[in-house]
């Protein structure tokens, strides 16, 4: 038996996949489909015992030329690998990845979708609004060809059904996410002072960048030895923020710059409270990280962010694009620190609950028919 992997950015397989990869080699040969990151990356993906095929395609590139050379190439390569299973998942993998899989008759295709990014968030203008309808239609054609599609979060489902991207008819399964490895991301006592609130994420617009900076700041004034420590990078995204931004932070020591770290956990143990305020996931990683290291959490009560927060359980919840509100969740932490270690406690209890990575591994091989599912009934509340 063959199942192919294909995603959209290489790192995302040792973060969000390994697990399931370990799983899948134990009874099949597996092939990974990914751009080229670095010979670190690529040589951490073999040691799995997988193939590693290079793919032309970029995440965030908005080049139709180039695309379409590198569907024609996915084509190739799955031909000679001919795979009897495929998951997919990132924007750019679903789409071709399910059209090459279309065209080489894999008779199993499985789309995940993971979040709906950049074209699926504020569209105020004419260039986003554009993108939109080009990923909705090429979504709508692509999706087609799945047998089941796995999304993260109900909202996700609910609007590609709005938008006719699939039928109602569609066979679907609501995923908790990526899942998190409860052993790997251990709990730890938060750090009471001083209060450290994080952030962990790409630099861009949609996931809030802006709000923390500026909530940050004003916090800042009211309680100068409050810390506000970033960990991310700024890529060639449409909606990553500019250089010259984040060094005005950096440089008025608003903001602790991490740089992008390829391991969270000394971040997360030395910090207090997690922060996400983005405007759509499917499911934050970053969030389930920090929920099972044991911190409360800020986040919004958006599609994807508020599944991971029960609010004033585990942390809080504040609308999208809310500077005012997100200072004030922030301020009831910093005047009330008991709270900090409370909902710290839940948070990691809830990520027991439902976060498991060992849990949503069966719950995607069981739907794929790579597990009996018989062996698996308390998961599969999960599927619609």
């Amino acid at each position: 038996m063959k199942v192919a992997i294909i995603a959209g950015f290489a790192p995302s397989i040792l973060n969000f996949r390994k697990a399931l990869i370990l799983e899948l080699v134990k009874q099949a040969e597996v092939a990974v489909f990914a751009p080229f990151e670095d010979e670190v990356t690529t040589q951490a993906i073999l040691s799995l015992g997988v193939s590693y095929y290079f793919t032309e395609f970029r995440a965030t590139a908005l080049n139709p030329i180039r695309d379409l050379k590198a569907l024609r190439q996915l084509t190739r390569q799955l031909n000679a690998f001919q795979p009897d299973y495929l998951l997919s998942y990132t924007i750019k993998a679903v789409i071709w990845g399910s059209l090459a899989a279309h065209k080489t008759g894999v008779r199993a295709i499985y789309a995940m979708i993971t979040g709906l990014g950049y074209a699926f968030t504020d569209l105020s203008n004419l260039k986003r609004k554009l993108i939109h309808k080009i990923v909705v239609l090429l979504y709508r054609y692509s999706l087609r060809h799945s047998q089941i599609v796995f999304f993260q979060n109900p909202d996700d489902l609910v609007l590609f059904q709005q938008l006719n991207i699939i039928p109602s008819t569609k066979n679907t399964a609501i995923l908790n996410g990526s899942g998190v490895d409860l052993d790997y991301y251990a709990a730890s006592i938060p750090v009471l002072f001083p209060l450290r609130f994080l952030m962990v994420a790409r630099l861009l617009k949609d996931k809030g960048i802006n709000e923390y900076l500026q909530a940050a700041e004003q916090v800042k004034l009211l309680h100068p030895t409050v810390e506000f420590h970033l960990v991310g990078w700024i890529d060639d995204n449409p909606s990553t923020i500019s250089s010259a931004l984040l060094q005005t932070y950096i440089n008025k020591k608003i903001i602790i710059f991490h740089g992008k770290l390829v391991d969270v956990r000394p971040v997360l143990a030395m910090s207090s409270v997690f922060v996400l305020p983005s405007y759509r996931e499917g499911t934050p990683r970053s969030v389930l990280e920090a929920m099972s290291t044991g911190r409360a959490v800020i986040t919004t009560d958006a599609p994807g962010c508020k599944e991971t927060v029960r609010d004033h359980y585990n942390g809080y919840l504040v609308p999208v694009n809310n500077v005012r509100a997100l200072v004030q969740a922030m301020l009831k932490f910093v005047e009330n620190p008991a709270l900090i270690t409370q909902m710290g406690f839940a948070s990691r209890a809830l990520a027991e609950e439902k976060y498991d990575v060992r849990q949503v591994n069966q719950v995607i091989l069981s739907v794929m028919g790579l597990y009996a599912a018989d062996e698996y009934q308390p998961v599969q509340k999960e599927l619609t």
